[in-house]
């Protein structure tokens, strides 16, 4: 993880718990069925954030210890999910997590592995996995095929600052591929939905770290615009954001 990447969040914590969305249920089905992930297995999150992620797999009964460097975000992390008896969080990156070697049953990451060091991270990954323990890296991907999502891209691109660069769209299946190498990966994917009123829409949009704060220039500007648009596209006062919920999934230490 990038310094840059462990600070930028700070000031957008609240925004980010309230309207980022969360992970399909059917992901868990999925690595039950496909992985006989127990519930009996240890998880640990890496870049777990707010805990958007490490909520999913505790609402599922599992135990889950949350690895964040960004402080902020851990605190409020464990502000909200303290009271599960199987939460745990600490400091760490996903290149040094400070877990012990082969006690962790499954890594997942929702959401962050394009702010990784792969490599580093992929050696973390096999020094901290029990042999055949799985690695779940899984985002969701705004989709933006339709009029409204074309447009809405369109305007993240305008007034956003580094968004080209640091785009989940960036990691493809050359990237997963020789993060898994030389073991085989799978791809799932899911469908996942937000709706949103026009407050809920501008929360959505300045939870994005590449998007000017109410106190930076730029930002009126940028409601401004994301007002027309939503004028122009709303129905009974909503708008819905629509992802693609991709799970990628492997094991890269065999027994």
């Amino acid at each position: 993880m990038t310094t840059n990447s462990t600070t930028r969040f700070s000031n957008r914590v609240n925004d980010y718990v309230k309207y980022r969305p969360g992970y399909p249920a059917q992901i868990i089905n999925h690595l039950q069925q496909q992985y006989n992930l127990t519930t009996d297995k240890l998880i640990a999150d890496i870049g777990a954030g707010t805990g958007i992620s490490t909520q999913l797999f505790l609402e599922a009964g599992y135990r889950v210890i949350a690895i964040e460097p960004n402080q902020p975000m851990r605190d409020k992390a464990i502000e909200l999910l303290g009271n599960w008896p199987g939460f745990k969080a600490q400091n760490g990156t996903a290149e040094d997590t400070g877990l012990a070697t082969e006690s962790i049953d499954a890594v997942i990451a929702g959401q962050a592995f394009h702010w990784f060091d792969a490599g580093k991270t992929r050696t973390e990954f096999e020094r901290i996995l029990k042999p055949n323990g799985l690695i779940a890296l899984m985002w969701n991907e705004r989709r933006t095929g339709s009029a409204f999502e074309k447009e809405y891209d369109e305007l993240i691109i305008k007034h956003g600052k580094d968004y080209v660069q640091v785009d989940h769209r960036n990691i493809d299946a050359e990237h997963i591929g020789a993060f898994f190498n030389p073991q085989p990966y799978q791809l799932k994917t899911f469908y996942n939905e937000q709706v949103f009123d026009l407050d809920g829409l501008k929360g959505r949009l300045s939870s994005s770290s590449y998007m000017p704060t109410k106190d930076e220039e730029g930002y009126e500007a940028m409601i401004t615009d994301l007002q027309a648009l939503f004028d122009k596209y709303q129905q009974n006062g909503a708008i819905t954001i629509q992802y693609d919920t991709n799970v990628y999934t492997g094991m890269v230490k065999p027994a």
